[in-house]
């Protein structure tokens, strides 16, 4: 078969796996429950950032732009799993498109297809596309602003500058912990600088890069205060050297620069020219900065930040490095094949077989909710609810927290029977004696009451009740879990009769 034969078959062949990936992969876990931080996407994006439960946490951090997005989509259609989550949809696509044509002009024309399926080939870059949370929106900003920047540098003109500048401006507005990603637009910028490789003046160049700068001064000003509480929001422990190299995706850069290596051992194909030193340079910076930058910030600051989704600005980065392995030593007309097959072992691999409708996170709020209703919960029920928000203690955390709150942002999201008592996200003293309360007072006359939350918490209070003198003879039984939620309903002995 010539190529000219084989071309539009594997064309097609590559439309159709990634339109089958997209659906797979992307659409189909739309409609499943929100998780946790989905869940305060829906109270901020209801309530505004201004909202006063906001602030005891971190009130700048809900100042991203954002939640207009999701505010703007359920106001248009209403609230459902998929309104909120398809922007994120949207947004990863236009990454996804925007990380080809970076391939295509930092590697080779030809090495579109096969970084796009590199993308694909990375949950956690999957795992955007149905998240209702600002990363995806994070993602299409940094690839956009490095493409206008390569094309500004390209044509000199000042609408691409200017597009430059909006883009990278927004990106931090988006979220502040994406400050990283600023290193590869500069080193890209300086290395097509210091070797004449663009049109554009130096003078030109230094007057964009301080309007940009200018421009995220109001930023940095409303960054600088989050650090002073920032201990009271960190929800991992200090990374380690394996956490680092976990990070860099190094198994998918393996399989693609190893894998690229033996084909051509195997059909004796000669290199291929490498792409220019700019390319590398934006390349491997956006490969590294955010996780080199948060694990330096961690172990500086001992405030640890490196949680998977503040390090998902770099999997694109990580998608590139192991395009430009292949490209190195797969021809060009040869790239389009291994993209075919990357491909057709991503959707085979992540497409989440085992279940036909894939959920988009190990969480369901939405089915917990549905068995308390189904067990014919009454208004006046406890239904007791730890906070799964780790800012849930005192002095923030208190038992008459004012609802609707930002700390059980998940009882606005999927509204639960019965009368919620509010836990914090931990035990503690004054947990313990309100629980005290509780148990001597309100739940030997109730009846019933449930505990509904995370597995962890709903476990803990399960066996701290179970111990009660005032609940001897109780029974308890759990409905659950739900992935990580759990519920767990308590009845006296008359209550289990009937």
């Amino acid at each position: 078969m010539t190529n000219s034969v084989a071309r539009p078959h594997f064309d097609r062949l590559v439309l159709l796996l990634l339109a089958l990936s997209i659906v797979r992969l992307w659409l189909m876990p739309l409609p499943s429950s929100f998780w946790v931080d989905e869940m305060a996407t829906v109270f901020v994006a209801r309530f505004g950032a201004h909202h006063p439960s906001l602030a005891p946490v971190a009130p700048q951090a809900w100042e991203s732009l954002y939640y207009y997005v999701p505010r703007s989509a359920g106001a248009l259609f209403g609230f459902s799993e998929v309104v909120y989550r398809l922007p994120s949809t949207l947004a990863l696509a236009a990454a996804l498109f925007l990380v080809a044509r970076l391939a295509a002009r930092l590697i080779h024309p030809q090495a579109a297809w096969f970084a796009v399926f590199a993308c694909l080939a990375m949950r956690g870059f999957d795992y955007q596309a149905a998240d209702a949370r600002p990363y995806p929106l994070g993602t299409c900003l940094a690839a956009a602003s490095l493409w206008f920047l390569i094309e500004w540098l390209d044509s000199a003109r000042w609408l691409h500058a200017a597009l430059f500048v909006v883009c990278a401006a927004l990106l931090w507005r988006v979220h502040l912990v994406f400050w990283p990603f600023y290193a590869v637009l500069m080193v890209y910028a300086l290395v097509r600088l210091a070797g004449r490789d663009t049109s554009v003046p130096r003078i030109h160049a230094a007057a964009v890069l301080a309007v940009l700068g200018a421009a995220l001064l109001p930023v940095l000003a409303d960054a600088l205060p989050l650090y002073h509480d920032a201990r009271a929001h960190v929800v991992v422990a200090l990374p380690g050297a394996r956490d680092l190299a976990t990070s860099l995706k190094y198994g998918l850069i393996a399989v693609c620069g190893v894998g690229a290596w033996l084909l051509a051992r195997v059909f004796g194909w000669p290199p291929v020219k490498t792409p220019p030193a700019a390319s590398y340079a934006a390349i491997l910076t956006w490969w590294l900065s955010q996780p080199l930058g948060l694990f330096a910030f961690s172990w500086l600051t001992g405030i640890s930040v490196f949680v998977s989704r503040y390090l998902s600005l770099s999997l694109p980065g990580a998608a590139l490095v192991g395009t430009a392995l292949a490209a190195r030593f797969i021809p060009p007309a040869r790239l389009k094949p291994a993209a075919a097959a990357l491909g057709l072992g991503v959707l085979l691999l992540n497409g989440q077989w085992s279940t036909f409708w894939p959920l988009h996170h190990n969480s369901d709020w939405r089915t917990a909710v549905f068995r308390i209703r189904a067990v014919g919960i009454a208004p006046d029920t406890p239904v007791i609810c730890p906070s799964p928000f780790i800012e849930a203690r005192p002095p923030v955390w208190s038992p008459d927290y004012p609802l609707p709150g930002f700390l059980y942002s998940h009882l606005l999201a999927y509204p639960i029977p019965g009368k919620p008592y509010l836990f914090p996200f931990q035990t503690s003293p004054e947990a313990e004696a309100f629980a005290t309360r509780l148990a001597t007072r309100v739940l030997p006359v109730s009846g019933r009451f449930v505990l509904y939350g995370a597995g962890s918490n709903v476990r803990l209070w399960r066996d701290w009740f179970a111990r009660r003198p005032e609940l001897a003879g109780w029974n308890s039984r759990s409905l659950g879990p739900f992935r990580d939620v759990d519920v767990v309903v308590f009845e006296d002995r008359a209550g289990s009769a009937q």
